[in-house]
Order: structure tokens, then C-alpha cells, then sequence
């Protein structure tokens, strides 16, 4: 056996040259036993490494204490995100156990036998299996077994809980899904940090910081501005890291313990003192996203009142349980007129009533004065709309099926919400919220108006403005302006709906209609659709801040709210709203007492005949308004039925037909994504993963000398599926190698001379030549790859050729790819 002479293990040859003059050409000598004595240098020369790159002694016996401290550190750096999710029980309960959980699989791999695909399959169960049942609870089978529902929105919250977290408002709790985003942070860094901790490499020890201070970085971006605790956090953190660098790199000495101290003390408040001094910013993802939902999208929630009356009348629409009697229930909020429709300010102003956005299960802290109450809604058929009905300022809304919360959107506000997907029969939700005190006639009157930013009304008619003023142009105080025009419109107007038997009234509540109804000569008829909207005009008119608002309010046969419409006390109370029910009516905003209701509707059953008088008070010559378009050109055909046109007609509804148009969506999405194009792209994608996972684990496992022999495996494993067919010693493989592809014989023979050295000479093979080896090795491969053109280099990276033999046991799905393979090529030849 050849031994070297020097004090230090001899290395492998150098890639250049090392081969001496007297080495057998490869058809007289294909064995390291036939090679003469010169063949191969064994002269080494001492090379010590840098000091701060050398390894560090491995101790199995500070592991736990490692993991213990960067299990810590890990759940430390996410505190940002507490205030985030609003409680410290489901923020501790999700970072402490991701942490511990990161860091012990790390440490898993200090036995060879668990390294990386024991690793590989523990985090992948904590990822998709362990995390969903912990963050998704609700959906699992006693708290414990996780469902199909579990995994699949475990895996889908895996990456969409980002996203979901910086646009919904916080605290946002459990719902949704955004408990996996701490998850999936803790886990993964918990895991890269304790790694790197845990190596016996000084420059992983090094790099072992990072993730942690990746992970403190990422859940600021995904926190709010205040953070929690972040100067206390970030000594804690920094102080811990440098003391257990010096622990661990032996740079700790005991004598300077004293120093050591002063220069922590020191830092600690020069960290807590400068940002005292230093305006500070703190910069989050959420301040710069701008949640996609336009709310100016829908159709005017106006427009489509008439069609509950008309349709629904006696039926009901919705089922409120816990809400004290006579409350009315909200739908939507309207500010902006366009000279046609009331609807939302455009997204452009941001404005109050266009300021919908994502908020979690807890809305606010509840410091509002007023009535408190907990009521249950139930959506009943023909409520087919995406506002949500809701009382009051709500605190907490919670859906039966926590997934329900993505497409819930609140206007603090305007107290209104979204459900952008749509409402559906029988859906259930829960309601905690306020109800603030109503003012006294006496106090209403003595309120002055408050100045409000509001979009410009367009197009107003000039008879709402001269009535406006006539009915309460000389009021002293705003409330009693908005007391004098309610009272005007409701004595001297009519009611009717313009239904089948009804006094004739056009709907719609555009510039034309109320021209209709308040002009010279006009008679003013109408429902509450249209009287709404002429007093929110007269109150623009007279410089009011004034919106409509659409919802139910419990009637009775007058059209007054009625408490009577409630049945039973309490928890128990319940009401029913029906399609008559539904109503509009105007806030003006009043100093002291914020946005308070009007109701200028006439009593319904204040109905007009042919023989009475309807004409407005105090006609006067109005300026006609230039002639009107053929069509009321709405901005949003979402919801044709019910909206008017010029003339009142209803709108046609000419619209492609639901299910029809349900049918062809679905049929689309089948042909894009079920195509079996997509079945071959995931497989190839499948072949090479997993080559390049062995590929890998060949480079990376067992002793130096194993990977050295492994690379020689690889170089073959590549000639083979380039269409090769070797056998025989590593001498005879390689002059195969040369016979059938156009490679440099030198190149392929000192690959194969050095893994015959490494396997041969008895000298020991450390990790610095291991390394060098695969560099040749990958080298050689690319050579080899190279040589192949078009469709053959595309068949040699898919081959599966090697990739089922010696790592067949642990590599399991590489039979079943290969043959799955194997089949498509058949029939693809075939035909």
C-alpha cells in the first residue's frame, strides 16, 4: 500500500496534470492495481485554512441548549406580528410550537442516518399536515384528525395567508387562514437558523444570524407601524446572538467579563436612546397595498330597490335574532351623484364611502357609547345581493364558515359592509356591535351641521335647490335646516310604489325623475327611493353634508318603524324583514351626535287619487334642463333588472342567462387546466426534481471517499442516459465513455484516475478533496451534455437511466415515474 511520508494526509491529484508521464494509456492499464508507482503524485504540501473558516469541534452534548435558545430567538423575532392577530394566547400557541418544532428538526439531523430526507419529509408534515391542523382548527374532526377541507386550505393558506394579512385590517385573529403565515415563517427559519447553529462549520455558525434576523425583517413587514416591544426585542435578540457567538467560537473570556458587560450595557442604550433622537419610520407592506376591491364596480344599490318591493313584497328576506326592536338594518351608504344614480365615491377620491376594506373577525376595540348587542343573521332566498346587511357600528362580524371572512369588506365609516362573492341562501352570521343613541327632536334642532369632505353632486336639478330653499333656507343651525326638509317632503308628497294598481310613479331617482316630481307642473309622487334622494339634493343645495343609506326598517302599515314587528325579548328577540320592508332614507351629520337618520318619506298609506292636487309647494319658473338621453346610461349593467331608463321603463334584461354563462366558465377552465399538457409538463418537472435531488444527496452523503466514488456513479449515471450502455471496472467504463461520445480522453481519464485513487490507495480523503472531485465530476457531465443536440438533450435530462438502481429503496416514486415514462414514449411512438 502507498502511504505518504508527510505529517498531513495526502490530497487527490490536481485536476491538471496529474498524471504522471508513465501512466498506461487506457486500452494496457484500466486499474488502479495495474498503474506503475509514478502514475499518481502523492506529494502533499500543508495548506491550513483561515481561522475564521475552520471547522469547530461537533458537540452533541450543547445541542439542546442551541436548539432551546434559537427556538427563542425564532418566536422572539416574530412578536411583530402580535398585535397582528390581536391575542397573545394565539400568537404564543402558533410561534412557540413552529419554532420548537423548526429547531428540533434541525437538530434531527445531527444523526447521518436522519439528515435531509428525514428532514425533507418532518417538514413537509409540519408544513401541510401539523400547521393547518393547528391554524385551521375548526375545520378538523375533533380538534385533532385534520379533513380534506384542512389539508387543501392548509396547503392553498400556505402562500395566499401573506397576502391575506397585509390587506385585511388589523386584528384579524384566526380567521382566514392567517395564523398559517406565522406558521410558515417560524418553521422555515426556525429550521435554516438551528441548521446552521448546529454545523460544525465556523462560517455556517456565522451565517446562522441571518434567518433569524430575516425572520424579525419579515414580520415587520407584515406587522403593523407600532410593532410590540421592538426596542426591548431587538436588544434581547442581539445581546443573546453575540454572546452565543462567543460562546461558541471561544472568543468568551472570563477575565474580560467586566468589559464585556460595559460594552453590552453600552450598546443596549445607544439601541434604546437613538431612536428616541432619530425620527423613525417604520415601513410596512400593508401602508403600500392596495387591496383590489373597487366597490364603484356594483350597480347603484338604489337602483335595484324597487325590485324588492315588486318581487318580494311578502316575502322574507332576512331573519336578524338578538337585536333590540325597531333597529333598522343597514345595506349600503351613498354620497356621489352623478346626475343619475346615487352610488359610492369613486375610488379615485377615496372618500368615506368608497373606504371598504379587509378587516379580521374583530373590527374595533367596542369604546363606543350606546346600546351593545349580539344578533344573528340568517340570509334568506331573494336577498341576492353583495352588500351585507348589518346594525349599528359593529365590533365583531363571524361567519359560520371561517373561510366566509375573505370576501368580507367593512366601511368604518359608513358602518356598511361587502360580501364580494355574493350573498347565498341561508347563510349565517354573527354581529357584535353598537348602537348609538338617537337625538331628541329638541337636540336635532339645536345641532350645527358638521363640515364633511364629499365628492361634488353633479347635474342637480335647479327645482331641488329652489325648494331646498323656500322649505328651510333661513334656519339658524343645520339640524333644524335637515328637520324643516324632512317635514316639507313628507306633507306635501304622496306615496306610491307605481305597481300594478298603483298610482303612476316613474321609478328611478336620477336627475329627470326628481325633475318630474318637484318641477313646475311636476306631481310629487313617489316612494321612499325617490323622496331620499331629493332631500339629500335640497340638503347639498343648502350645504349640508348629506348621503342616503338603504336598508330595512321594520314598518307598519303607515311605513313608520314599528317595535311591535319584533317578537320575544333579549337574546330571544327576532324580526323578520320582508321585501316592503325595504326603505331608504338620509343622515345629515350633526355636531355631537355624528351621522343622524332622516326619514322625508310620506305615510304609505298616504296614497293620492285622480281628483287631488299634486302639485309641489311654491311652484316657481324652473330652468328646463337640456333634453335627456334615450337610455339612463348607469355605469354598472351587472344587475339590468329593476333599473330605469329616461322615460321610467324598466330596464330590458337581455343578459346572457346565468347558467349558461356559469356553464361556459366552468367549461373554459377545464379545457386551460385540464388539458393533458399540463399532466406531462408536471411530470417532467417531477423527473427533474428528483434527479436533481439525487444528484444532491449523492454529492453531499457519507464519507468523503463514498461521495468520490458517488461521483464517478453520477458521471456514468449521465453517460447512460445520453444512450451509452457501459459495464465493466471504472477503466472500462471510461475508454466506453470516449469510444462513443466526442470528449477529450484526458478529461474523462483523470476523472476515473481519481476515484480509483480515492477508492485504492488506502490514504485518507477529506472534505476539501471531495469537494474538488465533484467539481470535476460536474465538469465532466456538463462535457457529456453538451455533445447532445435538439430532442437528445431533452431525452438525456428526462432519462431515468440510473436513477432506479442503487437508489431505488430511497428514492420511492422513481420506479412508478420511470415506468409512467416509459409508457408515454411507447404510445407516442406508436402513433
Amino acid at each position: 500500500m502507498i502511504r505518504s511520508t508527510k505529517t498531513k494526509s495526502s490530497r487527490l491529484p490536481p485536476i491538471k496534470g496529474r498524471l504522471a508521464a508513465g501512466t498506461a494509456p487506457l486500452h494496457e492499464s484500466n486499474t488502479w492495481a495495474d498503474m506503475p508507482t509514478p502514475a499518481i503524485d502523492l506529494e502533499t504540501k500543508a495548506h491550513p485554512r483561515p481561522a475564521r473558516f475552520a471547522s469547530v469541534a461537533h458537540s452533541a452534548h450543547g445541542a439542546p441548549a442551541t436548539v432551546a435558545l434559537f427556538a427563542f430567538l425564532t418566536a422572539a423575532s416574530s412578536l411583530n406580528l402580535e398585535d397582528v392577530y390581536g391575542s397573545w394566547v394565539l400568537w404564543g400557541a402558533v410561534a412557540a410550537t413552529s419554532a420548537i418544532l423548526g429547531c428540533l428538526i434541525a437538530a434531527a439531523g445531527i444523526r447521518p442516518r436522519l439528515r435531509l430526507w428525514a428532514q425533507l419529509a418532518s417538514l413537509g408534515l409540519s408544513q401541510f399536515i401539523i400547521g393547518p391542523v393547528l391554524t385551521l382548527n375548526e375545520t378538523t374532526l375533533a380538534h385533532v384528525l385534520p379533513t380534506t377541507r384542512t389539508l387543501a386550505q392548509g396547503f392553498v393558506d400556505t402562500f395566499g395567508s401573506f397576502k391575506y394579512v397585509i390587506s385585511v385590517t388589523p386584528p384579524l385573529g384566526a380567521s382566514g387562514g392567517a395564523l398559517m403565515a406565522l406558521w410558515t415563517v417560524n418553521l422555515w427559519m426556525g429550521f435554516l437558523a438551528c441548521s446552521a447553529a448546529l454545523s460544525a462549520h465556523r462560517l455556517s455558525i456565522y451565517l446562522s444570524v441571518l434567518p433569524i434576523f430575516a425572520d424579525l425583517a419579515a414580520c415587520a413587514l407584515l406587522g403593523t407601524r407600532t410593532g410590540t416591544a421592538a426596542s426591548l426585542r431587538g436588544i434581547l435578540i442581539t445581546a443573546s446572538l453575540i454572546l452565543w457567538l462567543c460562546i461558541k467560537l471561544n472568543f468568551f473570556e472570563k477575565r474580560r467579563g467586566i468589559s464585556t458587560g460595559i460594552i453590552l450595557l453600552t450598546a443596549a442604550a445607544l439601541a434604546i436612546v437613538g431612536p428616541l433622537l432619530i425620527p423613525s419610520y417604520r415601513f410596512t407592506l400593508r401602508d403600500r397595498y392596495d387591496p383590489p376591491l373597487d366597490p364603484y364596480q356594483f350597480t347603484s344599490p338604489l337602483s335595484g330597490m324597487r325590485s324588492y318591493v315588486k318581487y318580494h313584497k311578502k316575502d322574507t328576506l332576512l331573519t336578524v335574532t338578538g337585536l333590540p326592536a325597531g333597529t333598522p338594518v343597514r345595506l349600503a351608504v351613498m354620497d356621489r351623484f352623478d346626475g343619475n344614480v346615487w352610488n359610492l365615491s369613486d375610488s379615485k377620491d377615496a372618500l368615506d364611502s368608497s373606504d371598504y376594506r379587509h378587516v379580521g373577525s374583530r373590527i374595533s376595540d367596542g369604546d363606543e357609547t350606546g346600546t351593545r348587542f349580539r344578533a344573528t343573521f340568517v340570509v334568506k332566498p331573494g336577498l341576492n345581493e353583495r352588500w351585507l346587511p348589518l346594525a349599528g357600528s359593529a365590533n365583531y362580524v363571524g361567519f359560520t364558515h371561517d373561510n366566509d371572512s375573505r370576501n368580507f369588506y367593512y366601511n368604518r365609516s359608513t358602518h356598511s359592509a361587502i360580501y364580494a362573492s355574493g350573498l347565498s341562501e341561508e347563510q349565517q352570521y354573527t354581529e357584535t356591535g353598537v348602537l348609538a343613541p338617537e337625538p331628541t327632536p329638541s337636540q336635532i334642532s339645536k345641532a350645527q351641521a358638521i363640515s364633511t369632505s364629499q365628492p361634488k353632486t353633479t347635474d342637480v336639478p335647479q327645482s331641488a335647490g329652489k325648494l331646498a330653499t323656500a322649505l328651510a333656507g333661513r334656519q339658524a343651525t343645520g339640524g333644524k335646516s335637515a328637520q324643516k326638509l324632512a317635514e316639507g317632503l313628507k306633507t306635501n308628497g304622496w306615496f306610491s310604489h307605481g305597481l300594478t294598481g298603483d298610482y303612476p310613479s316613474l321609478p328611478g331617482h336620477g336627475n329627470y325623475r326628481i325633475e318630474a316630481m318637484m318641477g313646475d307642473g311636476g306631481s310629487m309622487v313617489g316612494d321612499s327611493e325617490q323622496y331620499a334622494s331629493a332631500m339629500s339634493m335640497m340638503a347639498r343645495e343648502l350645504g349640508l353634508p348629506a348621503r342616503v343609506v338603504l336598508g330595512f326598517i321594520p314598518k307598519d302599515k303607515d311605513g313608520e318603524i314599528d317595535k311591535s314587528r319584533t317578537k320575544g325579548l333579549g337574546k330571544d328577540a327576532r324580526t323578520e324583514f320582508t321585501g316592503n320592508d325595504i326603505e331608504a332614507w338620509v343622515e345629515i351629520n350633526l355636531k355631537g351626535y355624528g351621522w343622524t337618520a332622516f326619514y322625508p318619506t310620506p305615510k304609505e298609506t298616504k296614497t293620492p287619487d285622480k281628483n287631488q292636487n299634486l302639485t309641489p309647494p311654491n311652484p316657481r319658473q324652473l330652468v328646463r334642463q337640456p333634453p335627456v338621453p334615450l337610455t339612463d346610461p348607469l355605469y354598472d349593467k351587472m344587475q339590468a333588472r329593476e333599473q330605469s331608463g329616461a322615460n321610467g321603463d324598466d330596464a330590458g334584461t337581455d343578459a346572457m342567462n346565468p347558467v349558461l354563462a356559469r356553464t361556459l366558465a366552468i367549461a373554459k377552465n377545464v379545457i386551460v387546466y385540464g388539458s393533458p399538457v399540463w399532466i406531462i409538463l408536471l411530470i417532467c418537472l417531477l423527473i427533474v426534481a428528483l434527479k436533481t435531488v439525487q444528484i444532491a444527496v449523492m454529492r453531499r452523503r457519507g464519507s468523503p471517499a463514498r461521495r468520490v466514488d458517488a461521483g464517478w456513479t453520477a458521471v456514468a449515471m449521465m453517460a447512460r442516459q445520453s444512450g451509452l450502455r457501459l459495464h465493466g471496472t471504472r477503466g472500462e467504463q471510461a475508454k466506453q465513455i470516449v469510444d462513443g461520445l466526442p470528449i477529450p480522453a484526458k478529461d474523462v481519464e483523470e476523472v476515473r484516475a481519481q476515484a480509483d485513487w480515492a477508492t485504492y490507495s488506502g490514504q485518507n480523503v477529506d472534505e476539501a478533496d471531495a469537494r474538488s472531485y465533484w467539481r470535476s465530476a460536474d465538469d465532466l457531465r456538463r462535457s457529456i451534455l453538451k455533445t447532445q443536440h435538439g430532442m437528445r438533450r431533452i431525452r438525456t435530462r428526462l432519462s431515468l437511466k440510473g436513477v432506479t438502481g442503487r437508489f431505488s429503496t430511497r428514492i420511492a416514486p422513481a420506479h412508478w415515474l420511470r415506468t409512467v415514462w416509459e409508457r408515454i414514449g411507447y404510445h407516442l411512438k406508436r402513433e
